[in-house]
């Protein structure tokens, strides 16, 4: 695996959906997605249809990684505004920030070695370093739930060494 990521600033956003506390080991995906899914279409201010997976990590996540680390993911969509929230809802906001962003192909199951590579071979051999953001994949119109055709964009929040 020798892919190079484009090197974009991500402009601000506003989002809207909702967030659970979890870990590897306690992987709650699958509860965060089946209840943001139907709720949904009770965001009326949506500018697309494209889903975020958001992951907040605290400062040490990466440094001292352990599957038992906890973090907070979200199931999110980018709105134009937060002026109508439903009610199970909550808002985040992504600050405009540098970023890595590489194409993932592949099965949900894989994806660990992705971000390996990432972390311990792209990242360390870059100019770049981690930056303390969050970090997002964007499921589009490419993303199919395991399947082996799936595709979705992995964003990584980077600053200069």
């Amino acid at each position: 695996m020798t892919q190079s990521p484009k090197i974009l600033v991500l402009e601000y956003k506003k989002l809207v959906g909702q967030s659970i506390n979890m870990s590897l080991v306690e992987d709650k995906t699958f509860e965060l997605f089946s209840s943001f899914m139907p709720r949904q279409k009770n965001i009326k201010n949506a500018l697309s249809t494209d889903l975020l997976e958001v992951l907040i990590y605290n400062n040490n996540y990466l440094k001292n990684f352990s599957p038992e680390n906890t973090f907070v993911k979200w199931a999110a969509i980018e709105v134009k505004d937060h002026n109508s929230i439903p009610a199970e809802m909550k808002t985040l906001n992504l600050e405009t920030g540098l970023y890595a962003v590489f194409n993932y192909k592949g099965l949900a199951k894989d994806f660990g070695v992705f971000m390996s590579y990432i972390y311990h071979n792209w990242l360390p051999k870059s100019k770049y370093q981690l930056d303390n953001r969050p970090h997002f994949n964007i499921l589009g119109d490419k993303y199919k739930h395991n399947q082996a055709d799936s595709e979705e964009t992995v964003w990584i929040p980077i600053q200069l060494k």
